[in-house]
């Protein structure tokens, strides 16, 4: 992190004091601020986001969402109806390739990231891309957050999850967690204990929050795999989990997320193909999760075939309209993969570890928040999960 000088960090000590004392004295300061800030019309579905959160703030100042009652649809999607659907004319254009490479994270866990790396820094709305596996033992203590948003999307096993604000829960096999930070949180994400001491294994996305709901309050929104429905084309060859957006006709549930994103868990089947629209504009990658190589549509008339554990980013040009993906005939196996796009925003990222802001005053003032537990970290003070104290020693 740059170093500042004595007149910049005594400058900025004294601002956040200054804040401090007047968020204290007028508590809808942050929420006026908010409303008087111009939002563009071209930001489009963020914009309404931005208005759904200020509407929410409003009449509920809870943290924390319910999930609605699980509403599990299967539906098979015939011939005759893909016939009647429109295709994707002009493929998304792969703009690069790249491995994501295993390393360690967090307290004895390890990580295959793709995105947040010297390789691809950021791939605006995304900050990180993590595949993690994490044995009996290791996992994420206590650590902090402010400015961004979470996707935790489980594969195999359980997570429990804790935060500063007494929130719990636990991730089951095919469930997912839409986390806010906004202003700031504090929690934990530690490992269930599996009988047959297996790693539990899942994803994690970062997402950039527009700078309007960088101090937002911050939220969960939990998905259960039963809530979550599914496209089966009627020879068995295509499975779509349609987790947020639309795919062959079949809605997801809406208002996961303030930032506006697609994400689709797809299984091919030898001899499949995928035609999946993605809004034109939007920033979108495939990460192979599984299975056998995965060939995708490169532009009009070329093609890649990827293999398991590669990221494939691909170009958000507005004239292209969508992702074609196919699995060879000859394979004996499935190839498993998330396709995953987001609006852009027009914004500059500063990140430093779990904080992402705007500038890095902004990153500098956070350091100062958390550790002196004001503007969104007071309740950081003493607080210690009790599902991280297995990692205390």
């Amino acid at each position: 992190m740059k170093t500042f000088s004595w007149i910049s960090s005594l400058t900025v000590v004294l601002a956040s004091v200054l804040f401090a004392y007047f968020y204290t004295t007028n508590p809808a300061f942050e929420l006026e601020h908010i409303k008087n800030i111009d939002i563009p019309a071209s930001l489009d579905i963020l914009r309404d986001n931005i208005k759904n959160y200020l509407n929410l703030t409003s009449a509920t100042p809870s943290s924390d969402i319910s999930s609605p009652p699980p509403t599990t649809t299967t539906t098979v999607i015939t011939p005759a109806q893909l016939a009647t659907m429109s295709r994707i004319t002009l493929p998304r254009r792969i703009l690069k390739t790249l491995l994501a490479k295993q390393q360690s994270e967090g307290a004895g866990a390890t990580v295959r990231r793709s995105i947040g790396t010297p390789s691809l820094r950021s791939l605006n709305p995304f900050l990180m891309l993590d595949h993690f596996s994490v044995s009996p033992g290791a996992g994420f203590p206590d650590h902090p957050h402010r400015g961004q948003e979470t996707i935790t999307y489980l594969l195999t096993g359980g997570m429990d999850h804790e935060d500063f604000a007494g929130n719990r829960g636990t991730l089951n096999p095919g469930d997912l967690q839409f986390m806010t930070a906004g202003k700031g949180i504090m929690h934990a994400e530690m490992p269930r204990q599996n009988p047959d001491g297996s790693p539990n294994i899942g994803l994690q996305l970062w997402v950039d929050l527009p700078k309007e709901l960088k101090y937002c309050e911050p939220r969960y929104r939990d998905l259960k795999a039963e809530e979550i429905p599914t496209v089966i084309t009627e020879d068995g060859k295509v499975k779509i989990k349609v987790i947020s957006g639309k795919s062959y006709g079949v809605e997801s549930l809406k208002d996961l997320a303030y930032t506006p994103v697609v994400f689709y868990d797809v299984e091919v089947q030898p001899g499949g193909k995928i035609e999946q629209e993605v809004p034109q504009g939007w920033q979108g990658f495939a990460y192979i999760l599984e299975g056998a190589d995965v060939t995708f549509s490169d532009g009009p008339q070329e093609e890649k075939k990827v293999s398991q554990w590669h990221n494939v980013v691909f170009g958000n040009g507005k004239e292209e309209d969508g992702v074609v993906a196919r699995v060879e005939e000859t394979e004996t196996k499935p190839g498993r993969f998330v396709l995953v796009a987001g609006q852009m925003m027009d914004q500059p990222v500063v990140q430093y570890g779990p904080f992402v802001l705007n500038s890095q005053e902004e990153v500098y003032q956070a350091f100062v928040d958390y550790q002196s537990h004001t503007n969104g970290f007071e309740r950081a003070k003493g607080w210690r999960s009790e599902i991280g104290k297995s990692m205390v020693h």
